[in-house]
């Protein structure tokens, strides 16, 4: 066999190859199933974080309380603005069985922690290194904050930046009775 007619079926081959992961990939892009958009009503999905102090959290210990689910980054400046009123509500609601989980989306431990001592932050703070609970509630903007009630049920979901009013309204909305 010749060398032009070796080099042909060699590119016949590659190209056949490309073609079929070409079409494997498609396929699988409109086929794969698809995440439920969460609603209001739905169970929220539980999780299991370490904080910063190495203390961990699962939401379902959380169950029978409320908890304000909040999604950030460090770069984010609407998570920056909001952070001292979540800061101040949480303490007047901590003790009315109200908690804050705050969800860092993927970054260093060094850069959190200083963020976090800089914005004098004292409620649990948690990073997200594989993205999975932020998958999992479907989050896609920052910040986002999820209104959890004593029945492990989505109260509310917020996208985007809270006024002290509209967190002292939210964290009073899921506080158990």
């Amino acid at each position: 066999m010749d060398k032009k007619r070796k080099r042909s079926i060699s590119r016949g081959i590659i190209l056949a190859l490309l073609a079929v992961a070409i079409g494997y990939t498609v396929y699988t892009t409109f086929t794969k199933d698809k995440v439920d958009v969460l609603k209001v009503g739905a169970e929220a999905p539980d999780f299991e974080l370490v904080d910063l102090n190495g203390k961990v959290h699962r939401l379902s210990d959380y169950k029978g309380q409320g908890v304000l689910l909040n999604f950030w980054g460090t770069w984010c400046d609407p998570c920056k603005r909001e952070f001292p009123a979540i800061e101040r509500q949480y303490k007047s609601f901590e003790s009315q069985g109200v908690h804050v989980l705050a969800l860092n989306i993927a970054q260093s431990d060094f850069e959190v922690k200083n963020y976090v001592k800089n914005m004098g932050m004292t409620f649990p703070v948690a990073i997200d290194q594989t993205k999975s609970v932020m998958e999992a509630y479907n989050v896609t903007n920052l910040p986002a904050t999820i209104l959890i009630n004593k029945e492990g049920k989505i109260e509310k979901i917020v996208t985007g930046e809270m006024t002290e009013a509209q967190i002292a309204a939210h964290m009073e909305s899921i506080k158990p009775e």
